[in-house]
């Protein structure tokens, strides 16, 4: 019987995992495509772009002091710096979704921020756009593509399933972070162009 209620339990936090998994990348194409813009008073809101290099920079730092800890075989401090890491992922969402859906996104290259890249500015910001444009390509389809997998790894280190764990971090860490230092690099090449 306690076999049964863990099996249904287990079904219910992997059925949990792939909904969190699917709307997340929906509900944020939704907010940053959607026409309309929330009112959020306030030009603090502009702000969250840099709110947002800190936290990819503080995961960066977790993730790497995670990763030390574990290979020192403190199994608590890991625990600790990957609960952090999880934290700052969360807050970085929430703050990522409360920009863009509250102001017109910005774009590369648009050097008089009137929301076009016209043949001149293209000219002159040059190749640079390219470059930016496939790390942002890259930056935003890892980080679709690596919520299911940070998920599963927490729930197999929680749920004591270690070996499944090792296995998974092993693809879901480089990942995570290239996405969180890649997010960083993004902000400061689009940096010029905010208001």
């Amino acid at each position: 019987m306690a076999k049964e209620l863990g099996d249904n339990n287990n079904k219910v936090y992997l059925r949990i995992i792939y909904l969190i998994s699917i709307l997340i990348p929906l509900v944020v194409a939704f907010l940053i495509l959607f026409p309309a813009k929330l009112s959020v008073g306030g030009d603090w809101v502009k702000m969250l772009p840099g709110l947002h290099a800190i936290v990819n920079s503080l995961t960066v730092v977790t993730l790497i002091a995670a990763l030390v800890s574990v290979k020192q075989g403190n199994i608590t401090l890991h625990r600790s710096f990957m609960f952090a890491s999880l934290m700052l992922g969360v807050l970085f969402l929430i703050s990522y979704v409360l920009y863009h859906s509250s102001v017109e996104s910005v774009k590369f290259g648009d050097l008089n921020h009137d929301g076009l890249v016209d043949d001149s500015e293209l000219a002159e910001v040059g190749t640079s756009r390219v470059v930016y444009l496939v790390i942002l390509a890259s930056h935003i389809l890892l980080s679709i593509l690596v919520v299911p997998f940070v998920l599963f790894a927490f729930y197999y280190a929680l749920s004591d399933q270690i070996e499944r764990h090792k296995k998974m971090v092993k693809f879901t860490f480089p990942v995570w972070l290239y996405v969180s230092i890649t997010g960083v690099i993004v902000y400061f090449m689009i940096k010029p162009y905010y208001f």
